[in-house]
């Protein structure tokens, strides 16, 4: 009986076997239309992983899109910072170009003071009561500064210096208002017209020229520059243009108001002139009556002395 069983077992494995093989083999055959179980299988599982696929895509795209936003949002913050950098590259070479520029000005200037040393000098100081008026150097008698020595940019004049410390030097510009402060000037017209710059019109923000022979033709736009006749400020540094000429001491001279070549409210690299040779005492910027305007009469006047 027990033998029965034991071939019962048998058999039907053997049975399962066979129609497994065959129901394989019946599945990997190509054939272009799914049987009934098939159909009903596939649909099922379709339907199924459809209803799962839908949320769970969903929810990926959700963490997707947060992960892009998140990462947006950190790209966002370091272009800000390469961004804030490169603003604050590009405002320091621009202040270094315009630096550059400026002194590269100041060395073609120094080149033409030939009997003169110059001394490099930065604005450190201005005060604002006497904006037009004065300001600090940050070079003084320790560089070689005295007072009396002109000061001047790569545009023109700019002053002297009134006042001078170790290690730094005051400076009165030109737009003062002290009515003894003068520069021997000369006109470069069809015939060069000597004349003083004296004070300047607060109105008109010009320098005024006085003492101009009145013999002598002096028209709008030609320049001015400094004469070197009053032994202070170096000859040919120029001072402004013409704009207007009139007549002045009834007649007997002319007076004319000039534009600055130098400006005056942008200062910060300067130029101070150290005389190399014997100083003259002239009548730059003392308080001295003498007239330098007509250097011929005054030339006469010596020999027959």
């Amino acid at each position: 009986m027990p033998h029965f069983f034991f071939n019962k077992k048998v058999i039907l494995l053997l049975v399962g076997m066979v129609f497994l093989v065959a129901l394989i083999s019946f599945s990997l055959r190509d054939r272009t239309n799914a049987t009934l179980p098939e159909q009903i299988i596939k649909d099922t599982v379709g339907v199924a992983q459809s209803l799962v696929a839908k949320p769970a895509n969903y929810i990926n795209g959700v963490f997707n899109n947060i992960d892009s936003l998140l990462n947006t949002y950190e790209e966002n913050k370091r272009l800000k910072a390469r961004l804030e950098d490169f603003a604050v590259v590009q405002a320091e070479a621009t202040d270094l170009k315009s630096e550059n520029n400026k002194l590269r000005e100041l060395l073609d200037k120094t080149e033409s003071l030939k009997a003169f040393n110059p001394i490099q000098a930065t604005v450190i100081a201005r005060n604002p009561d006497q904006w037009e008026e004065k300001i600090i150097l940050d070079k003084g008698s320790s560089h070689g500064v005295q007072k009396n020595m002109a000061v001047m940019t790569a545009k023109g004049l700019v002053g002297k210096v009134i006042l001078v410390t170790p290690f730094t030097s005051e400076v009165e510009l030109l737009y003062t208002n002290n009515p003894n402060y003068r520069v021997s000037a000369m006109v470069l017209g069809e015939k060069e017209a000597y004349g003083l710059i004296e004070g300047f019109d607060e109105e008109r923000n010009e320098l005024i020229m006085k003492r101009i022979d009145s013999s002598l033709t002096v028209k709008e736009g030609e320049q001015v520059i400094s004469s070197g006749l009053g032994g202070i400020f170096p000859k040919g540094v120029p001072i402004g243009e013409i704009t207007e000429v009139s007549t002045d001491d009834f007649g007997l001279t002319k007076m004319a108001y000039v534009k600055p070549s130098a400006d005056f409210s942008i200062l910060e690299h300067v130029v101070i002139a150290k005389r190399t040779s014997t100083v003259i005492d002239g009548s730059d910027g003392n308080t001295t009556n003498e007239d330098l305007s007509n250097p011929q009469k005054k030339e006469s006047e010596e020999e027959a002395e």
